[in-house]
């Protein structure tokens, strides 16, 4: 096990924030629908209710899916899982402008997903605290 990183501010100062493609929609997979929405997720999550799946929003609607449309925002430094703050920085800045925030903790970064409305403001609030690290 390697030691958390608890120097938040050099995580935050170095995070680089990049829209991504998008958008995404968070969707419950189905057996019926499990073939055409696994081959086209980016990331998913098994809970005790079910499946959940990633999706581009354009094969969510194809597929008669309903449900949020959202931009991914990835956090360009390499971020172990282990670091402690970097999380509670981003999500609090998001969440003093009411901005939802979705995290997903990959293995190299962390992934942001916020209403695609709002994905301009968003990457202009995680610049500025960048900056402010």
């Amino acid at each position: 096990m390697t030691d958390p990183n608890t120097d938040a501010a050099a995580l935050i100062s170095q995070m680089d924030p990049v829209l991504g493609e998008g958008p995404y929609r968070f969707v419950l997979v189905t057996r019926e629908l499990a073939p055409q929405v696994l081959g086209a997720a980016i990331g998913t999550f098994r809970e005790a209710e079910g499946i959940t799946a990633i999706i581009p929003s354009a094969l969510a609607q194809e597929l008669e899916l309903s449900g949020l449309d959202l931009a991914q925002i990835t956090l360009q430094v390499v971020s172990d899982l282990a670091d402690v703050g970097l999380t509670a920085a981003v999500s609090g800045v998001l969440a003093e402008a009411a901005i939802a925030c979705n995290v997903v903790a990959a293995f190299h970064h962390d992934h942001l997903f916020v209403p695609w409305d709002r994905k301009d403001e968003a990457i202009g609030l995680l610049k500025e605290l960048q900056r402010s690290a």
